[in-house]
This record gives C-alpha cells, sequence and structure tokens, in this order.
C-alpha cells in the first residue's frame, strides 16, 4: 500500500468551513485538548457549536477546593475540573436535560448548618427535594442511587458547605463502580448529554509536584497555581507526580491504550491556554502520551497563555515552547523531530509579536498571530474567535 501526503493552503480563519460545521456538528471534527481547571470551558461551550466530536482529556490531580475535600475523605482522583467540563459540553438546548442540568451544577449554601444541610441532602437522595423531584424517571433513580452510596460512605465530620451537587453524583459514582472513573463519567456525561468526550487523562490517585530553580520542592496543584497560596518566586525546573501530598519519589503511569486510540486518531491535537504546568504538562507526564501525540499524523497547535500565569514564572514566550517540547521528547525520545510534536503556534496577534519568530522558525514551527480577543474578553481569548480559528486548519 502506498502513502501520499496532501497538502492544502488555509484560510484563517475560514468562513467556508466554519459555515460547514456549523451546519451538521453531530458530524464535525475531532479536536482532542490537553487540559485542566476551567480556564478552557469558555472555548468548550462555543466549541459545541460546531462539533460534538470534540475529545477532552483532562488532569485529575487538582488538590485544592471542593476536589480536596473530597480527595481527603475517600483518597480519590479529583473530579472538580471534569465536572465543569463536562457541564460546559453539555447540551442546553431543548433537546437537552434542563431538569439534571440545574441539579448537577447547584452547590450547598456556603453559610447554612452543617445539620441543615445534611438534611438537605437526605431530600436529595429520598427523591423529595423539587430539584430531583423535577427529574424524570429512570435518570432520577440513577442520580439517587450514586447519591446514596456518597451518604453512606461520608465521614461524620464531612464539610457539605458549598459542595457541588454533581460533585457529590459523581464521588457516589465513583465509589459504587470500584473506585473508578471511566464508568461514572461516561454515565455522568449521558446524562447532561455532552456534547464531546471528557476522560480524566489516567484514572490515578496521584499529585501533582514540582522542583523550583532554588531547590525548593512544592507537593500539590494548589501549592503552585497562585490561586490559593503565593505565588510561586522561582522558575519551575522539572515537573513529576507523586503519591501522596506530603511528597515522596516520583511515580510513573500509563495512559490506557483507548486513550492512546483516541490522540493518535484525533484530526488535531491542541495543547490550550491554561495553568502551564499543572494543567498542561501534567496531562504530558503519563507514558504514552508523547509517542501516541508522534504517531498522530494530524496537525499539533500550542495556543499560549495571553493573561499572567503564575507557573510560568521566569520563563519568556518561546521558552514556554521549548518546555513543551521537551516534555513532550521525555516519553516520545529524544530524537522525535519537532513536526511529530508540534507543528503551530496559534496567538493573538499583540502577544505573538513576543515571540521570536525566528527561532520558531528555525525549529520548523509556524507563527500565527490573529485578531483573537475582544473588548469582553481581555486579557484572555475570545472563545468564538479561538473556536474558529481552530476549526480552519481542518
Amino acid at each position: 500500500m502506498q502513502q501520499f501526503s496532501v497538502t492544502r493552503g488555509l484560510n484563517l480563519p475560514d468562513p467556508v468551513r466554519i459555515s460547514r460545521y456549523k451546519r451538521l456538528p453531530e458530524l464535525g471534527p475531532a479536536l482532542l485538548f490537553f487540559s485542566g481547571g476551567s480556564a478552557l470551558n469558555p472555548t468548550a461551550r462555543a466549541l459545541k457549536q460546531y462539533t460534538h466530536n470534540s475529545i477532552h482529556l483532562m488532569t485529575p490531580f487538582d488538590s485544592g477546593g471542593s476536589s480536596a475535600v473530597l480527595r481527603h475523605a475517600f483518597g480519590m482522583p479529583a473530579i472538580g475540573d471534569l465536572r465543569s467540563r463536562l457541564i460546559a459540553l453539555a447540551d442546553e438546548s431543548v433537546l437537552g436535560q434542563s431538569e439534571i442540568y440545574r441539579l448537577f451544577t447547584h452547590r450547598f449554601p456556603k453559610t447554612a448548618s452543617l445539620d441543615d444541610l445534611h438534611g438537605e441532602l437526605v431530600d436529595l437522595l429520598e427523591g423529595h427535594d423539587q430539584l430531583i423531584a423535577r427529574v424524570p424517571n429512570p435518570m432520577r433513580r440513577l442520580i439517587r442511587h450514586q447519591l446514596a452510596f456518597f451518604h453512606d460512605a461520608m465521614p461524620s465530620d464531612f464539610d457539605l458547605r458549598g459542595a457541588s451537587i454533581g460533585n457529590l453524583i459523581l464521588a457516589g459514582g465513583y465509589l459504587n463502580n470500584n473506585q473508578k472513573l471511566d464508568p461514572i463519567i461516561f454515565l455522568f456525561s449521558k446524562l447532561v448529554n455532552t456534547l464531546g468526550t471528557v476522560l480524566a487523562t489516567v484514572d490515578a490517585r496521584l499529585h501533582l509536584a514540582v522542583e523550583l530553580d532554588s531547590g525548593e520542592i512544592i507537593v500539590g496543584q494548589h501549592n503552585m497555581t497562585g490561586k490559593e497560596t503565593s505565588p510561586i518566586a522561582s522558575r519551575i525546573q522539572r515537573t513529576y507526580l507523586t503519591r501522596s501530598l506530603a511528597g515522596g519519589d516520583p511515580v510513573e503511569i500509563e495512559v490506557s491504550p483507548k486513550k492512546q486510540h483516541l490522540i493518535e486518531t484525533a484530526d488535531m491535537i491542541c495543547y490550550p491556554p491554561g495553568s502551564f504546568h499543572s494543567s498542561l504538562i501534567a496531562n504530558l507526564l503519563p507514558k504514552g502520551v508523547g509517542k501516541s501525540i508522534a504517531r498522530s499524523p494530524n496537525p499539533k497547535v500550542y495556543v499560549p497563555n495571553l493573561g499572567n500565569d503564575p507557573e510560568q514564572f521566569g520563563m519568556s514566550p518561546n521558552e514556554t515552547v521549548d518546555a513543551l517540547l521537551e516534555h513532550l521528547r521525555a516519553d516520545a525520545g529524544e530524537d522525535t523531530p519537532t513536526d511529530k510534536l508540534l507543528n503551530f503556534v496559534v496567538t493573538d496577534e499583540k502577544h505573538a509579536a513576543e515571540f521570536d519568530w525566528a527561532e520558531l522558525e528555525a525549529q520548523g514551527i509556524s507563527l500565527i498571530g490573529a485578531d483573537l480577543t475582544s473588548t469582553h474578553s481581555v486579557p484572555y481569548y475570545d472563545p468564538e474567535k479561538l473556536v474558529c480559528m481552530l476549526l480552519s486548519f481542518l
């Protein structure tokens, strides 16, 4: 069998392709994103207008916020970011499940007493609360079943203040499915009719750790993002996974064959904006990710951050590209050609001026600067403009 390589010119953005995808989103392309956190959620909401086949591989290593409470109670992976991406991709049309959407996005009040919150949880799992009473069967029975597993396993001192109902349902489903994430994420996605695929990159109870140039070791995603603690004051020199928030030796874990196949067959691989190490690089740490990316013949696009990212302390824009390639080659092999790992850097035209264009060109990487912000999105990307730009490659 002979293999041929076909090239074409690009119109960026391409209104013809964008219009075609918007007419038939159910047949849209499979754009694969390595992400975590909520930074990409507005883009995901815009994306579902054009394709229902996007793939979101997300880190389960968050150690802050409500995820930290569940992780401490049950020794489980983080689920909060997975839930929020599932909700961002949920069908919000008349064909969607609006009652389930409202239930899964509801949070317990932060100021109520623990006794009142426990009573509200019991009302939910018994089907008396109006939030769940509006959900039709058999979905209501399924949801109550997962909540019952959570309730029965919940420690007596568990703090329900501010807890997301969706997170509690996912936690119950995790406990109900032999402590496996993928089955309950699949069920959750069906319940809210998620217009895309959302998966944890690995189903593992691990934590993220970094070593700074100063020699300091920081363990726990929440300790490095600058959101719950002071921003780091030294450049990140190494990123790795460990078993405990107390620290320890680096841990190796391999991405599943199913997820390797998703990476290899995606129409585009996107390294999107978000916390550079804890959202993007964390996804590339499991064995098999870099090799799978290198095996994909389709475009690989890096969309760098526009806003201030504390995790990029001391890094120039070009150095983020170098760090991305370094982490990919750690798995794919040091001699892997750049064009197997990264083809384009796409960013706003103002940010593009901060890159050393000649250095990128020497690596075989094309820099594309375009109008990708708007008055209401600054200092971040406009989701609609970014989606249209990405779709124009396909």
